[in-house]
């Protein structure tokens, strides 16, 4: 289940081990042999996604409820850092931006984005293989899990490095 805003960010919490911690969940997911099935019940940003068994992983099916957001980060700090870059660019152009015109550049970024990170906009190029009712997710989960072949060849179990 995924509803994940990403990871933190910032000195402290590298200081306190996330880039560990974030490892060996990937190295856990990414060496599973069950399969693998990712419903997005809320957000669904940036390497928490990637961790928490996203489309990198080829699971097989990722479901979403109507009210996930899906995306590289989420629609504020995405806003916030394509402004930067692009006052930066007009910047080393010459041209000094407005406070107004940096306002609307921001709102402008951000309703965009927002549009971006609706799931409808990821199911339409195949980032997601359904959206579904809330309800409905147990009865998809099990479909889903009756439907898996008995006789898959399964990879061999790997451990990969393991951080002490």
């Amino acid at each position: 289940l995924q509803d994940v805003q990403g990871f933190m960010v910032g000195k402290q919490a590298e200081q306190s081990g996330i880039i560990r911690a974030g490892a060996k969940l990937v190295n856990v997911v990414s060496n599973t042999v069950v399969p693998k099935l990712t419903v997005i019940v809320g957000g669904s940003f940036g390497a928490g996604n990637y961790a928490l068994c996203g489309k990198a992983y080829d699971p097989w099916l990722i479901l979403a409820w109507p009210s996930a957001r899906y995306a590289v980060m989420g629609a504020q700090q995405a806003a916030e850092t394509l402004l930067t870059l692009r006052v930066r660019d007009a910047e080393r152009g010459g041209k000094k931006l407005a406070e107004s015109e940096v306002a609307e550049l921001r709102n402008s970024i951000r309703q965009s984005y927002d549009q971006q990170t609706d799931i409808r906009y990821g199911a339409a190029r195949g980032w997601v293989d359904a959206i579904i009712s809330p309800v409905e997710t147990r009865e998809w989960l099990k479909l889903a899990l009756d439907l898996l072949p008995t006789q898959r060849e399964k990879p061999p179990f790997r451990t990969g490095v393991w951080q002490v």
